[in-house]
């Protein structure tokens, strides 16, 4: 075997017999939480007055007082110290897509020339970082660099471990100095309040007057892909672009359905098993971990919690994969479409609707008055689904989630609604006013009074098609990509039902207002609602070439790729929509379409230039060496072989016609990349990678994974799929 840099790797993780440490004894309960500064430890610690007071705060979203706010902050110091903080930092989510941090020592210097650990209200509740070096889409210039980190007391402070120290992080929101938001924080705290009005003037109609907020709750899946870091450091596409540009399919990929569900190898568990013990300090509530359908997939899944923490928890989620991968010799890849041809990686965000009193809206209840509300919250989820598609479309894009929506493993760009056979018929019935056969009581379906059939959790299959689908008290929206914060998901739900509550709201007031009871007014509008917004249902097949066509004629929007959805930032109906209750302003909204086009542009355009880079530096040389060394072997068959009897020659003909077809499309590929320079606005340079640029890219990867195929494998300097997706 000669010596390459792949042929090395092989050897190694050959002789790898991959010993990892033993799981930690520690019982989960006990570990649950210990680094969070949490309100539990708040109100062991925290005078009884300055506790009351933040919990009143939190629950209103006002501001402490300046004293309040620095007996906390001294005794989260304390607090942090104590378990071997030297450092704190104000941890927010810009516009990125990932996360941000700055750190501060606690050390401050004091007279005499010593130096004591400080930390004032002022330093927990504000901070200063450059906003101009973010993504702010015109918000911020250069020269404009002043931006502020404000404290989000919602979401508790915790500690992360290094190799040396421990540093206290902060949740915060992120803003300009002129007040816009500057990152993904601030509009789903928006969002999260008006939702809650709204459903409260619900509440309210159907006489509950003790819940005093409604919160979206939300349990995010992750999936993700793990290959061993050596074959990893020689792939410069999945180092710089998350995946891979070049790259032949398998052997063997999923087609034996064999690694879904299958039995974790003993690596990937004590991996596994140390990503939990990290999350479980940290508060966060893992509870899944298994296969998923590729080789080399995996997912994890917590537990339900309030959608602004599950929101920063599942960032802290990819933050803990990709630290305790490194430690375990593995690179945890993130992208939603690392390798083509096989699985995709998503985030399902399940969502649903919980008030105060621990009742979920969307569990269908046990008498005619809870049924009768939970059809109205059914109802407005429609109602958001249907008018708001454009809306929802936005919480997906990303040049990676392009890879993946409408293939295989996920649900098309066109939005609809699975609700199973059995709601569905529900909906009918209420429509028609008809009996379906359920087994109600009476002749009719009267909404308030009818006693429904009871309706298990499990009363519907599953759809893995529908982007949007009913999992018995919840929707998972499943078209969000695995890489995404699911910032944007929430406050795009959010938004979308709020608006929906609010119409539904305004017109129940209204008739009670003129003297009609409340269940008299709910039917007359759920008649009207469920005919207006079925065309948004959908149970059967969302991949089949049908539902395409039937989605068009139900007038149902389609934006196939990441830069047509995007322009709907700007369309009227989608800025009123998040403008309405104060989410988003136009500002915002019109910054957020350039950053995300941006990002998109970004993206694409690393790739392309990698895909050049690779195909010249990498997979031209060694194919035109092979080709040389196979002409070679050919000249000596022919000095002993019979006139017109030699083989060997299609197979030198096919790597030449390859090796020449990849040197024309690297140069198209690079003749489009040097023609963007002329494009000077966004949009058009979005529409240009989309249409030239993407499409030159794959030309080029048909001829070098072709080259792949026909060079000799142990002179092939690339780690392989076999390689990368097998090595557990």
């Amino acid at each position: 075997m000669p010596f390459t840099p792949r042929n090395a790797a092989r050897v190694a993780v050959a002789k790898d017999n991959y010993t990892c440490p033993p799981a930690g004894k520690s019982v989960p309960s006990e570990l649950f939480a210990t680094d969070v500064f949490s309100m539990k430890v708040m109100h062991e610690r925290l005078p009884r007055t300055v506790f009351k007071r933040l919990e009143n705060a939190m629950a209103s979203h006002e501001s402490l007082n300046a004293s309040d706010a620095d007996v906390i902050a001294s005794t989260m110091k304390d607090w942090a110290i104590e378990r071997g903080a030297t450092h704190y930092t104000h941890w927010f989510q810009p516009m990125t897509g990932l996360t941000a941090e700055k750190h501060d020592a606690f050390l401050s210097p004091s007279t005499g020339g010593h130096i004591i650990n400080e930390f004032s209200g002022k330093m927990l509740i504000k901070g200063e970082p450059d906003a101009s070096s973010f993504p702010s889409g015109g918000i911020r210039s250069t020269f404009e660099a002043r931006g502020y980190t404000e404290w989000d007391p919602t979401s508790p402070a915790f500690l992360i471990e290094n190799a040396s120290s421990k540093t206290l992080y902060i949740p915060t929101v992120f803003l300009s100095y002129t007040g816009e938001s500057l990152d993904r924080k601030t509009p789903l705290l928006r969002s999260l309040d008006s939702l809650s009005e709204q459903s409260l003037r619900i509440l309210r109609l159907f006489g509950n007057e003790k819940a005093s907020r409604v919160s979206a709750m939300v349990g995010a899946e992750q999936e993700y892909f793990l290959v061993d870091r050596r074959y990893f450091k020689l792939r410069t596409d999945l180092q710089l672009a998350g995946r891979t540009v070049y790259g032949a399919a398998p052997v063997k990929g999923q087609e034996m359905e064999d690694h879904y569900f299958g039995a974790i190898s003993q690596r990937v568990l004590a991996f596994m098993a140390e990503v939990e013990e990290r999350l479980l300090r940290l508060g966060v509530p893992a509870h899944t971990r298994h296969n998923e359908a590729a080789p080399g997939q995996f997912e994890l899944a917590p537990l339900y919690e309030a959608a602004n923490l599950a929101t920063d928890h599942n960032m802290l989620v990819m933050e803990i994969l990709r630290i305790v991968a490194e430690k375990h010799n593995f690179a945890c890849l993130l992208h939603e479409k690392p390798f083509a041809g096989v699985n995709g990686s998503g985030k399902h965000n399940n969502w649903s609707l919980c008030d105060s009193e621990g009742n979920n809206l969307l569990d269908p209840g046990h008498t005619p008055h809870e049924n009768a509300q939970f059809l109205v919250f059914l109802a407005a989820v429609l109602r958001a689904v249907h008018l708001h598609a454009n809306v929802l479309r936005l919480a997906t894009v990303g040049a990676g989630n392009d890879h993946r929506l409408g293939a295989n493993e996920a649900p098309p760009a066109i939005l609809s609604v699975f609700l199973g056979s059995q709601l569905s018929a529900l909906i009918e019935s209420v429509i028609s006013g008809a009996p379906s056969g359920m087994g109600w009581k009476g002749g009719s379906i009267e909404i308030g009074v009818s006693t429904l059939p009871p309706l298990p959790r499990d009363f519907s299959d599953r759809n893995r098609t529908s982007p949007f689908a009913f999992t018995g008290n919840k929707f998972e929206f499943r078209a969000v990509g695995a890489s995404m914060s699911v910032a944007p998901a929430n406050i795009c739900i959010n938004v979308a039902v709020s608006n929906a509550l609010d119409d539904i709201a305004t017109e129940l007031e209204a008739a009670v207002a003129k003297g009609k009871s409340i269940n008299r007014a709910v039917q007359k509008l759920l008649v009207r609602l469920y005919r207006e917004h079925m065309p948004v249902v959908f149970n059967g097949n969302g991949y089949s070439a049908e539902w395409q066509m039937e989605a068009a004629r139900r007038k149902l929007p389609n934006n196939r790729d990441s830069v047509s959805a995007i322009f709907a930032y700007s369309d009227k109906n989608v800025m009123d929509a998040f403008m309405r209750h104060g989410t988003l302003n136009e500002r915002e909204l019109l910054a957020r379409q350039e950053i995300l086009l941006e990002a998109y542009i970004k993206s694409v355009m690393v790739e392309a230039k990698l895909t050049l880079s690779m195909g010249r530096t990498v997979i031209l040389p060694v194919a035109l060496s092979w080709l040389k060394e196979v002409g070679d072997t050919l000249v000596q068959i022919r000095e002993v072989a019979e006139p017109g009897q030699i083989p060997e020659e299609d197979y030198y003909l096919r790597i030449r016609g390859h090796i020449a077809a990849l040197f024309t499309a690297l140069n198209t590929l690079a003749a489009k990349i040097a023609a963007l320079k002329d494009i000077r606005k966004t949009a058009a340079r979005g529409q240009a990678v989309r249409d030239t640029i993407i499409p030159a890219m794959n030309e080029c990867r048909i001829h070098g994974d072709a080259l792949e195929e026909l060079v000799s494998d142990e002179t092939w300097p690339l780690p392989k799929y076999n390689e990368l997706l097998w090595q557990h």
